[in-house]
């Protein structure tokens, strides 16, 4: 997993695939604030889909990892705890992979790791990265507008 924001994009030491520069390079130009929720093409199998929704409980939000893409998780207004940890035979499946879905749900994060999105924020989530999303900060809810951006783990 990365963690960043757009405005540094240019200033960071990260040495991203090309697809993911772009994907990043597509969300900082873009006001999505403007934009209606659905999906957008960014290049040939690339997309980026815009939502909103209010955060729940962590306790009720779902840790999840995807196979065939990576997730580009970018926050647009609001904020929400990100719950993560590395892909292990520590987890428990409660709900196996669906291909044609690209998601497996699991029972918990083993270790569990949190961090904060705020506007401007991403994450870069490869498949081996567990993740649980829309996790409200203190168990406070929060609107927030997010977008998400698929990337095939082929074109890396």
């Amino acid at each position: 997993m990365f963690i960043g924001t757009v405005d540094t994009l240019e200033k960071t030491h990260v040495e991203y695939p090309e697809a993911i520069l772009n994907a990043l390079r597509y969300l900082r130009d873009h006001d999505f604030t403007q934009m209606a929720d659905g999906a957008y093409t960014i290049a040939e199998g690339i997309k980026a889909n815009v939502q909103r929704y209010t955060t729940k409980p962590v306790a009720e939000c779902r840790p999840e990892a995807h196979e065939k893409f990576v997730d580009i998780q970018y926050i647009v207004e609001g904020e929400e705890y990100m719950g993560w940890c590395p892909l292990s035979p520590d987890l428990q499946v409660s709900e196996a992979y669906d291909a044609q879905k690209d998601v497996g749900f699991y029972a918990r994060l083993v270790p569990d790791s949190d961090i904060v999105l705020t506007p401007g924020a991403f994450a870069v989530l490869y498949p081996e990265d567990v993740h649980r999303p829309k996790g409200a900060v203190e168990d406070e809810p929060c609107h927030v507008t997010k977008v998400v951006v698929k990337v095939p783990v082929d074109m890396l």
